[in-house]
């Protein structure tokens, strides 16, 4: 399994950490390790779909996501 973090932009308090926890935790193939204001670490178990689908969740949750190099 790898990890990666995400870099999450227009997350600002706990009820945007809730709904990013939301849609990350509903991306098959991914494990969600923590989620913090501005960033999510998580990890997946195949890449890179994983890491793409997880973006794309977040971007129908309303945040653009970047992963963090």
């Amino acid at each position: 399994m790898a990890e990666f973090t995400l870099r999450i932009d227009g997350m600002h308090c706990g009820s945007c950490v809730r709904r990013v926890s939301q849609a990350l935790t509903a991306v098959p193939g991914v494990t969600v390790n923590e989620v913090r204001v501005g960033a999510a670490r998580l990890a997946v178990a195949e890449e890179p779909a994983p890491v793409d689908l997880a973006i794309a969740a977040l971007g129908k949750a309303g945040y653009t996501a970047h992963l963090e190099s």
